[in-house]
């Protein structure tokens, strides 16, 4: 058997010869391959036998009779005859192309905006209309192409949802260390939905807050059920390993011990911290006031003028607002799971309190207790203190809330508020009432003179013996976020000992000693060769989610999404929605249509 090589016919450096087009009818295609005129069939092999065999077989009986000019001229026509075919082809898969980018962005949008699916085919007239008024038929032409109906944004959904799932799956692969937040609540339909987000964050400390999965529990709610479903979860992205911290509403189900997630936790030996979000905290500890009466009271004023069926009475007490010229125009209702609705509320109450009086005596029979309330001084003081105590910690409310905030930060600002009650505790003992505007105002607004606030610095320290208790469990972190917030200036000795050599280089570093940036921004100007534990371990912390703020914002898209008019969504689609609601990744639709028209040899409807 010879050992010499076979010959390859790409070998053979073959050249297609200019007079084949007239004697054969053939062309080479964009493959560099010949293709018959006649019949557009591709062939495998340049050769002139191959070529000339095909014309004889199939196209000499037809084209034998024309010779010289005639055959030429007949050449001529069927080459544009191919072109144009060609041209057609690209054309329209072109069109279709563009008709395809369009319905993704308008399905990005309309998710964005948490409209119904069905809303696309409206978007669709609308912009037909607008066309047609700019006398644009041609631009009215190509939306009516834009495939846009509840079937096709429900495709267009499931692609952009699927494409951001996997960038999630690749930012959780690459990243440094992640943490999740868990929070669990009803639907519209009674459904129990489980939002799972996670905070990744990368070697160059940026950080990714995204959807990882929505849980239907359309069963229990137990710590089995919560852990089996938060498992799932995460082996589906990669896994515990770079798990670094989880926060929970607080729930029985979720922090119990024993038969909670945090049991189920301890159960599989997955041991990171899991901490109780610090705004719920925060709202619970503003919730122990001692004030709950005189809360009570401005509830049941405020709804017997604009609650229930009270259109009449409303209206009369926007007429007498307006009359007297007054510093609102209307009270705000209170709700018990609407944040600071309380502190608004109650500062509207307070600044319109006369004007009210004089409404429930003109207007408002059987309301002479009432009345007795808004004028009787006690009254009148638990009010002014609540409206400003209340008032205090919306301040601390706001700071929370947000965003990519990092657990460093959010203690420092409970460490502020812990630091201001001890000064409004000094100076209530004084009855300095400086940080407490609406006690002052009334204290000046009354004929006795030097109206006492002195008693209400029990409520003061009990609301601080609260805070204590209640964030005991972010001490653990206190010796990291010290570390965090000084770590040029902090006691190298007692801190934790594989970091205390690169702190000593860290403080004689002098193009570090000298920077005015701080936070995370400072950790970034670390070098990965000369401080790699100081990276890896501000990495972790500044991977640690401090609250579920996240998971509440997603529930108000969720409330919107699925309401009492869209009851009816699957769970998968309501996931997709959300999913594509909450992201901030941006969505490559270039690739989408790519996917799209890739297995398609000719077009096909969109």
């Amino acid at each position: 058997m010879s050992n010499s090589k076979l010959r390859k016919v790409d070998s053979e450096n073959r050249a297609f010869k200019s007079e084949w087009e007239h004697d054969y009818f053939f062309i080479l295609n964009k493959d560099h391959k010949p293709q018959c005129l006649v019949c557009f069939q591709v062939l495998a092999v340049l050769k002139e036998y191959n070529l000339k065999r095909h014309y004889m077989t199939n196209h000499k009986q037809k084209f034998g009779k024309h010779s010289c000019e005639s055959r030429k001229v007949v050449c001529d026509q069927l080459k544009k005859k191919l072109f144009q075919q060609k041209s057609l082809f690209t054309n329209e898969t072109k069109q279709q192309e563009e008709a395809l980018l369009a319905s993704y962005f308008v399905t990005y949008e309309l998710m964005k905006a948490k409209k119904a699916l069905s809303d696309g085919e409206l978007i669709k007239n609308c912009a037909i209309k607008m066309a047609e008024a700019f006398n644009e038929n041609k631009v009215g032409n190509k939306f009516q192409t834009v495939p846009l109906s509840k079937q096709t944004v429900t495709r267009r959904l499931e692609d952009i949802s699927n494409q951001i799932s996997n960038n999630v799956k690749d930012i959780i692969a690459n990243c440094s260390y992640f943490s999740i937040a868990l929070d669990e609540s009803t639907d519209v339909s009674d459904t129990n939905q489980l939002l799972i987000f996670v905070r990744a964050i990368k070697e160059d400390f940026t950080i990714f807050e995204e959807l990882l999965k929505v849980c239907s529990l359309h069963s229990t709610t137990r710590g089995v059920d919560i852990f089996n479903a938060v498992k799932s979860a995460v082996e589906e992205f990669g896994g515990f390993e770079k798990l670094s911290s989880i926060v929970t509403d607080g729930a029985k189900s979720m922090t119990g011990t024993i038969s909670g997630f945090v049991g189920f936790l301890r159960q599989n030996q997955i041991t990171v911290p899991t901490l109780h979000c610090i705004i719920h905290q925060e709202a619970l500890c503003a919730k122990s006031i001692k004030l709950s009466t005189t809360m009570a009271t401005v509830t049941k004023i405020t709804n017997l003028i604009r609650g229930g069926n009270r259109s009449l009475t409303h209206r009369k007490f926007l007429t007498l607002l307006e009359e007297m010229d007054s510093a609102y125009g209307d009270l705000l209702l209170h709700s018990e799971v609407r944040w600071l609705s309380s502190g608004k509320c109650l500062v509207r109450f307070f600044e319109i309190r006369h004007e009210m009086a004089t409404f429930l005596s003109e207007e408002v029979t059987n309301s002479a207790e009432l009345q007795n309330d808004l004028e009787d001084v006690e009254f009148l003081r638990n009010l002014a203190f609540l409206t400003d105590i209340t008032q205090h910690l919306n301040v601390l409310n706001l700071q929370l809330q947000g965003k990519k905030q990092t657990i460093c930060q959010m203690v420092g600002f409970v460490d502020s508020f812990r630091k201001k009650l001890h000064l409004f505790k000094s100076a209530l003992d004084k009855n300095n009432l400086l940080h407490f505007p609406c006690c002052r105002k009334l204290s000046e607004a009354e004929e006795e003179e030097g109206l006492e606030f002195r008693d209400y610095t029990e409520i003061i320290e009990d609301l601080s013996s609260e805070f204590d208790r209640r964030f005991n469990d972010f001490e653990s972190f206190r010796p990291d976020i010290s570390l965090f917030s000084n770590p040029i200036h902090c006691d190298v000795e007692s801190q934790p000992g594989h970091l205390q050599l690169e702190l000593c280089e860290l403080r004689c570093d002098p193009s570090l000693n000298t920077s005015q940036v701080t936070g995370i921004d400072f950790r970034k100007l670390l070098s990965p060769e000369r401080y790699p534990l100081l990276r890896n371990w501000a990495l972790k912390l500044c991977s640690v989610f401090a609250s579920t703020y996240i998971c509440e914002t997603a529930f108000s898209s969720l409330k919107h999404v699925k309401s009492q008019n869209r009851n009816r969504l699957s769970d998968v689609v309501l996931s997709h929605i959300l999913r594509v609601a909450t992201s901030q990744l941006e969505v490559d639709f270039i690739s989408l249509v790519s996917s799209f028209m890739k297995p398609c040899i000719f077009p096909r409807h969109i």
